[in-house]
């Protein structure tokens, strides 16, 4: 159990710091990398609608049944599952549109706005500001997931903390690249998108701190079966329509295959 939890504790941290790559990755481009965008956002959405609906699902019907019974189980196992999806959707509902980790924005769209005396742009800088909160409140869920996941299956959580971590570094550009356009300075952009990538961890230790003592099969069961429904809702409403804005030669549908062929290869070799 001590190394379990100490990898699920590492992976969540990955995944959240993936932020800091993506706004790595904007100081060293003037234009962005549409290509690149569409083929991992749709891998990512690849990996997280396969393993949720072939693999984390099934774990959480199995566990719920054998506990409770063919009836209640199946019930409590699709509940679960919507509720992870409204859990999700609440959250970015009462995120603004501008500050949404789901509105991508592109490098080249920065480069405009009113400055003040001091050369500083203060809808750039309030705009990644508040991109760099809102992503870490969305983050926070996503980091409890992946906590809980490795913990009861380390395989399976490395999957899901690479498929975060990939979606991530879109959210770091999102939030560096609005900053460093606003007031010059690299690293103010890449200490605020790295902050915002914390809030993983956090959620993290806020499962271990506060779920750990009730975990049992039936929690469990009830916790991947969120954590199913979030990850569908994240691939649906975030990834797939933002690989498709990005597309180029039908990219983000091979990139969706190629995560799902990837996701599946690597549940029949390791699980």
């Amino acid at each position: 159990m001590t190394e379990n939890l100490v990898l699920a504790f590492g992976l969540t941290l990955f995944a959240g710091l993936a932020t800091g790559i993506g706004s790595i990755l904007a100081f060293f481009t003037s234009h962005t990398n549409t290509k690149f965008l569409s083929v991992t956002l749709g891998f990512s959405a690849g990996v997280m609608i396969y393993v949720s609906m072939v693999e984390i699902f099934v774990k959480a019907k199995v566990a719920l049944v054998d506990s409770l019974g063919i009836g209640l189980g199946n019930w409590l196992t699709v509940g679960g599952f919507f509720a992870g999806m409204v859990l999700i959707a609440s959250i970015d509902k009462f995120i603004p549109k501008q500050s949404n980790p789901h509105e991508l924005k592109k490098v080249e769209d920065m480069t405009t706005g009113g400055s003040t005396s001091t050369g500083e742009k203060p809808d750039l800088l309030k705009m990644g500001t508040f991109t760099a909160l809102a992503i870490g409140i969305h983050n926070f869920p996503e980091g409890i997931a992946t906590f809980t996941s490795a913990l009861q299956d380390p395989t399976l959580g490395i999957a899901i903390a690479v498929a975060i971590a990939i979606h991530n570094i879109p959210e770091g550009i999102a939030v560096s690249v609005p900053v460093y356009f606003a007031t010059g300075d690299k690293k103010r952009a890449f200490k605020l998108s790295f902050l915002s990538g914390l809030s993983e961890p956090v959620g993290a230790l806020a499962a271990y701190l506060f779920l750990m003592p009730f975990l049992n099969e039936i929690m469990f069961g009830i916790i991947f079966a969120a954590v199913a429904g979030i990850m569908v809702f994240i691939s649906l409403d975030e990834l797939l329509p933002a690989a498709k804005r990005y597309d180029e030669a039908h990219l983000s549908i091979y990139g969706l295959i190629g995560g799902m062929a990837v996701m599946a290869l690597s549940l029949l070799l390791f699980i």
